[in-house]
């Protein structure tokens, strides 16, 4: 059985689940949420099998457990879909319509994740997000490389369309 220190690991690599889980989420209170969760859920799969890669699993929960979150939001109608803290808000250098365009563009993202599949938005934000490899995320996922391509291009595409189709309406 592996020995695992728990504290260092989170000190390690929390500040990287908590950037993840933030760029996707957009608010404090999800992101404490998903924070949790995925170091919860990291605990539980350490305790049936060796972890090999401590960055790589949780960038893989953490994008799973915000991806979650998202499409919560989107099945609650009482759940705003715009939630936004103030430390989100862009300095006084940046023009009130960047800000707002910003902004609509961060909710049509997040919705747009939320109603891929799970493995496309998975792939998209440990592609974009997290920076990965199509050899790392297929090696996480258990898929080959050329498969990890196929479902990204698809997610862009996806994507691309709905934000096309919102900025019309």
């Amino acid at each position: 059985m592996q020995v695992i220190d728990w504290k260092a690991v989170v000190n390690k690599h929390g500040p990287i689940v908590w950037n993840t889980a933030y760029r996707l989420l957009g608010n404090h209170t999800d992101t404490a949420d998903c924070f949790q969760d995925t170091f919860v859920c990291a605990l539980e799969v350490s305790r049936r099998q060796h972890v090999r890669s401590f960055p790589a699993l949780l960038a893989r929960l953490t994008t799973a457990r915000a991806i979650d979150r998202l499409r919560q939001r989107m099945r609650e109608p009482n759940i705003s879909t715009d939630i936004t803290d103030c430390a989100a808000i862009p300095g006084s250098d940046v023009e009130p319509y960047q800000q707002v365009q910003a902004q609509e563009l961060a909710i049509g993202l997040r919705e747009a994740l939320a109603q891929l599949p799970q493995q496309e938005a998975q792939i998209f934000c440990l592609r974009y997000l997290n920076d990965m490899s199509y050899r790392s995320i297929a090696k996480e996922l258990g898929i080959k490389a050329n498969t990890a391509g196929v479902l990204l291009h698809r997610a862009r595409t996806k994507l691309r369309q709905h934000l096309e189709k919102a900025a019309v309406t």
